[in-house]
């Protein structure tokens, strides 16, 4: 008897797909309530830290070099007070085969379904992760699908999205497009039940645990060149996968690193919103998905995400459009590097929080990302004025997302502007109460603590207030 394919019915067989395509039981690590036993899923769905750096050293992912930027840094000092002016450096991560660190969360998801037998693989990004799969599938034999949200309803599409498309296909893959809006979840949903392949997504704990190599990487070249672990490690923050596999793999080699999470500010800007989708100038680390995904990470594709940024994070800062812009191209002219838009959101928060350090302190981005035709200022900007937007130098302050791009007329005028972390926080402890009704037990306490990177006392007066 033939399945009923009309969105409902998809919608509602989600879990028994999602089963089958990831070979997961995520009832296993459930306690009935708020509560489910995180630790314990990622130890025996994902793989120790040696068995990841064998697999992606195996197909040329990772041991990626990390280069200082003197004169960035340099500049640096010029705009810092006395004594003040971090070095920075970065982690190169697009020296990997598909050009992004996502790699390594694709070496790793392709590896297991392979592993498990799977012909294929799908998933469903309009990002790097894309490409990262599709090249993984072409060195590993496999057939790769990438589902990708790309136009608005006039059948308009950003540049940036087009341009991985065509990366994408050029690796192998077949590219599907969509348009902004819940058809993406129900294609993807559909693919895997008629395709019968691997639901390769980015918040498997396979996937989340491949980017742990990342973090310890960091810091064993760290204390091979310069003796020790550095200072602070930027993480552009997004759906949250960079964020946690970085702190793990950091936790993993006994780092002492600070870490802070950074997204453009795309406020006011609705992300499954079709009039709004071609107004946003950034289709990956910004705040609308860095925001949702943080406070309430269990939204994504799986039934529970391994991506967890909140419980790493000891701060938040965001950076306007301009400004990543401007650290972009400062990038090219001052360190003759060219890096696409996701890498340079943490750099251009770098470039702002070097300015807070001493000059003997260290400051790392984890990551770079390929540059394309449509990741470039140019097109980028271009596209926006199309669009309506005002582009013009100035304080990127009063930088209104939609509206205007203010580069700014001075670099002293990035900021990396703080997050209420607190204000976070006590959203996901609502959220989780909301979501599963039930009167939080010890358990369910302990485990939002660990959530929120808090305490006991702090979940307790959150549940407080919202009673």
């Amino acid at each position: 008897m033939m399945k009923a394919n009309d969105y409902n019915s998809v919608m509602a067989r989600k879990a028994e797909i999602m089963l089958k395509s990831v070979g997961i039981d995520y009832s296993k690590f459930e306690s009935g309530s708020i509560a489910f036993d995180y630790e314990k899923m990622m130890r025996e769905t994902g793989y120790s830290l040696e068995e990841m750096q064998n697999i992606q050293y195996s197909v040329g992912v990772g041991n990626t070099p990390v280069l200082e930027l003197k004169n960035l840094t340099e500049l640096v000092r010029k705009c810092a007070p006395a004594g003040k002016g971090a070095r920075i450096f970065m982690k190169d991560e697009a020296s990997n085969p598909s050009g992004s660190f996502k790699a390594r969360r694709a070496a790793n998801s392709v590896y297991h379904a392979k592993r498990l037998g799977f012909k294929g693989v799908v998933t469903a990004t309009s990002g790097n992760y894309g490409a990262a799969v599709a090249s993984q599938a072409a060195i590993n034999g496999l057939k790769c699908i990438v589902v990708q949200e790309c136009y608005d309803s006039r059948g308009v599409g950003q540049p940036e999205i087009v341009e991985k498309a065509r990366k994408c296909e050029a690796l192998g893959a077949e590219v599907v497009q969509l348009s902004v809006g819940p058809e993406l979840f129900y294609k993807f949903l559909l693919l895997l039940e008629e395709t019968g392949y691997f639901n390769a997504s980015l918040y498997t704990p396979f996937g989340i645990a491949g980017v742990e190599t990342l973090g310890y990487e960091i810091s064993m070249q760290f204390r091979e060149k310069y003796g020790k672990d550095p200072d602070v490690v930027v993480c552009t923050n997004a759906g949250g996968g960079n964020m946690t596999g970085t702190a793990r793999g950091l936790m993993k080699a006994g780092a002492s690193s600070r870490l802070i999470a950074a997204s453009v500010n795309l406020a006011g800007l609705h992300m499954a919103s079709d009039g709004q989708f071609n107004k946003k100038s950034f289709t990956t680390g910004h705040t609308g998905f860095g925001m949702p995904f943080a406070s309430w990470p269990d939204r994504s594709d799986v039934p529970r995400s391994a991506a967890r940024p909140l419980r790493y994070m000891e701060r938040y800062v965001t950076v306007a459009q301009g400004e990543v812009f401007y650290i972009t191209e400062v990038l090219a002219r001052l360190e003759g590097l060219e890096k696409g838009p996701a890498g340079n959101t943490a750099l251009a928060a770098a470039f702002s929080l070097a300015q807070e350090m001493d000059q003997d302190q260290t400051i790392i981005v984890s990551e770079t990302e390929y540059t394309g035709a449509g990741k470039h200022i140019q097109p980028q900007l271009s596209f926006a004025r199309d669009n309506g937007i005002k582009i013009f130098f100035g304080d990127p302050v009063d930088e209104v997302p939609g509206k205007n791009i203010i580069l700014p007329s001075h670099p002293s005028l990035i900021k990396a502007r703080d997050v209420d972390l607190v204000h976070m926080r006590k959203s996901l402890i609502k959220t989780a109460v909301n979501t599963y009704k039930v009167e939080p037990t010890e358990e369910d306490i302990a485990f939002l603590a660990e959530e929120t990177n808090s305490c006991v006392e702090f979940v307790k007066d959150a549940l407080k207030s919202i009673k």
